[in-house]
């Protein structure tokens, strides 16, 4: 399919204000679509559904699911980038967002030092008034800034539209094997992968990977943990270890896998529940669908056994598998009515300065900015 028709097909499911997701892989040149021909609300019960599916921070509420087989797949290659028709409209946070989110980072200060937790993740909204004209024009442009990241355009007229360019893995799984990320610490790309990280970013990063591996020892074994390295995300570098192994589904299910990772510390603290509590309270706002997960649920991949081409018979026994790619709702935006949220937060430790976790929220912040100016 051309990405002219692919694009048309989209806007007139938008027009006819019909439920889609539209979105790429990291690394990815193929773009892929569901499109939902009702406006019904399907929601995940125990994670053994398949389709695509869309899930808050707060896991007590409903994650919403675009169903594999209540939906119209259509995909397409190398989409060719749309004239930009957006307002130019430029926008800073006001000081009162500022003042408001420093008083909050000194409030997480202050809770770790009493023994609350050891972490806690805060965040902001930061809105502007200006309105977009075209969404999947921002889509667009999100896919050809981050070719690196998970990009996505999801609606549903009952819920909402967001776009994000999120570069955080929570889960990919395939049959039994699967590979997550503990992604921590953050500062601006400067032209060199090659900096010095303090040690508030290294401990910020170690409790992730550390509440990882425990979470999943339970259900895994074969446990792989790689050394930390420094990737870069947009205009931001971040450190990331990776983590791999088996689960053990013949013990387990999907959904205590899921119950057991999410919210990450990359996300919301340590210990999990007393930082999210924290986080509840204290907010001014809700997150909704940000610092959730999403993505592709239980598709099927077909793998041939064996590709040498001596062994061509081999290859009539394909395997099929079931296949997840989860990823957290990072570094996204939702469309609301005449103003567009840009949603930003920051790890908070004992260590944490609140004038330098409010400049990364502006760091961050940019990366969205950059698509709607």
């Amino acid at each position: 399919m051309t990405s002219e028709v692919f694009f048309e097909q989209i806007q007139h499911q938008l027009d006819k204000h019909l439920p889609f997701v539209a979105y790429r892989k990291p690394g990815e040149i193929l773009v892929n679509a569901m499109l939902q021909p009702t406006d019904d609300v399907f929601t995940v019960d125990d994670y053994s559904e398949k389709g695509f599916v869309f899930a808050p921070f707060d896991s007590t509420k409903a994650a919403i699911l675009i169903p594999l087989e209540h939906s119209k797949g259509i995909s397409c290659q190398n989409p060719q980038i749309i004239k930009n028709n957006k307002s130019h409209t430029k926008y800073q946070a006001l000081d009162l967002d500022r003042e408001q989110h420093l008083e909050l980072v000194q409030k997480g200060v202050d809770a770790i030092k009493a023994g609350l937790f050891q972490k806690v993740v805060l965040s902001r909204i930061e809105k502007t008034e200006h309105t977009i004209t075209n969404p999947l024009e921002v889509f667009n442009a999100l896919l050809h800034h981050y070719p690196s990241a998970f990009v996505y355009c999801w609606y549903h007229p009952q819920i909402g539209f967001w776009l994000g360019a999120t570069p955080e893995t929570l889960i990919h799984v395939e049959g039994s094997r699967f590979k997550t990320m503990a992604l921590a610490g953050t500062q601006k790309f400067l032209g060199t992968d090659k900096v010095v990280w303090q040690h508030k970013e290294k401990e910020e990063q170690q409790f992730v990977t550390d509440f990882i591996v425990h979470s999943l020892k339970p259900f895994a074994n074969k446990l792989a943990i790689s050394e930390v390295e420094t990737i870069k995300a947009g205009n931001l570098l971040h450190l990331k270890t990776s983590i791999s192994g088996n689960l053990n589904l013949k013990h387990t299910n999907f959904k205590q896998v899921l119950l057991a990772l999410h919210p990450t510390p990359a996300v919301c603290g340590l210990p999990k529940e007393a930082s999210k509590r924290f986080i509840l309270k204290h907010e001014p706002y809700q997150r909704e669908f940000y610092t959730g997960f999403l993505g592709e649920l239980n598709v099927q991949l077909k793998t041939n056994r064996n590709t040498n081409r001596r062994n061509v018979e081999n290859n009539a026994y394909a395997s099929i598998k079931n296949v997840s790619n989860l990823f957290v709702n990072l570094r996204c935006m939702q469309i609301m009515d005449k103003k567009t949220g840009i949603y930003v937060g920051g790890g908070i430790t004992k260590d944490s300065n609140p004038e330098a976790e409010w400049q990364e929220t502006v760091a961050k912040a940019d990366v969205m900015k950059k698509v709607l100016q």
